[in-house]
């Protein structure tokens, strides 16, 4: 995503606005065409309450769908070569795309684990953890109820898409 000022996203028509913030949220660019008939925004946070806005309007089944179709942590789309450009960067900050063969096995456990007990992935916003620190947030929220984990995602979502949106508009 190259940085575009606020004004000329504003002045997207419907395609263009969905093709430059579709990936703010990811593999979900239906965020961005709900929210594009909120414009003009008079700033991002105003354009994030915008978008996000439309994933909490959404039915339940549709944000469990938004939530699975985030990958997993080093998982088989990250090992595939399958992950968003955004997310590629994002993992590799916390030294996601560095880990030793116990490290990859361990998250690929706690994964399998967290999915099988909630019914989506584990989300968390990596920039600015380290591998231990997402280590021991897995191991903190794998136990947590469903619903709290839901809320939770949605939350590290929120601050994963405000961080794009951030180094999506200039200025």
């Amino acid at each position: 995503m190259s940085a575009m000022t606020l004004d000329e996203i504003n002045a997207l028509d419907e395609d263009a606005f969905v093709a430059v913030l579709g990936p703010v949220f990811e593999n979900s660019p239906w965020v961005a065409r709900g929210a594009w008939g909120s414009r003009p925004f008079a700033g991002v946070p105003e354009l994030h309450r915008a978008m996000f806005a439309v994933v909490e309007a959404a039915d339940r089944q549709t944000v469990l769908d938004f939530l699975n179709a985030h990958p997993a942590l080093a998982g088989k789309e990250a090992q595939a070569g399958e992950m968003t450009t955004e997310s590629v960067g994002e993992q590799a900050s916390a030294g996601l795309d560095a880990l030793s063969p116990e490290e990859f096995a361990r998250i690929g456990e706690l994964n399998r684990t967290y999915q099988d007990r909630h019914g989506f992935p584990f989300v968390i916003a990596v920039r600015g953890h380290s591998k231990a620190s997402i280590l021991a947030e897995f191991e903190r929220r794998i136990g947590a109820d469903t619903e709290a984990e839901l809320r939770a995602a949605l939350d590290q979502i929120a601050l994963i898409s405000r961080g794009r949106l951030d180094r999506a508009v200039a200025g």
